[in-house]
């Protein structure tokens, strides 16, 4: 299993596991974490999905590729630098990530 630490724009914090193999938004959707939308599904398209991923996090799973990029250009928060979208991050077995969803997806 993974471990998925997501907190909340106003701090509340919820660790998931996850399945390895899914990406952080499935993992936030299935178990209702609130601040994901994943209004596209994961089909890459929709940005609502948007998150600030922790330093030691960002150092695992790196930054976006070029669509992405492209996408977090559009979303309701502006980006940071640690910015991504989590339907892009797959949970890899025995990884713990910590990621803060923005104020806001829409």
């Amino acid at each position: 299993m993974s471990t998925v630490i997501y907190t909340a724009d106003n701090g509340t914090v919820t660790t998931i596991e996850g399945r390895p193999g899914d990406s952080i938004m499935e993992t936030a959707v299935r178990n209702g974490v609130p601040g994901i939308v994943g209004e596209c599904g994961g089909s890459l398209s929709c940005a609502t999905c948007h998150v600030f991923v922790a330093d030691d996090t960002f150092e695992m799973v790196g930054g976006p590729g070029d669509l992405e990029d492209e996408m977090l250009d559009g979303t309701a928060v502006d980006r940071q630098d640690h910015s991504r979208l989590s339907c892009q991050i797959t949970l890899e077995d025995g990884c713990e990530y910590h990621v803060s969803t923005p104020s806001e997806q829409l």
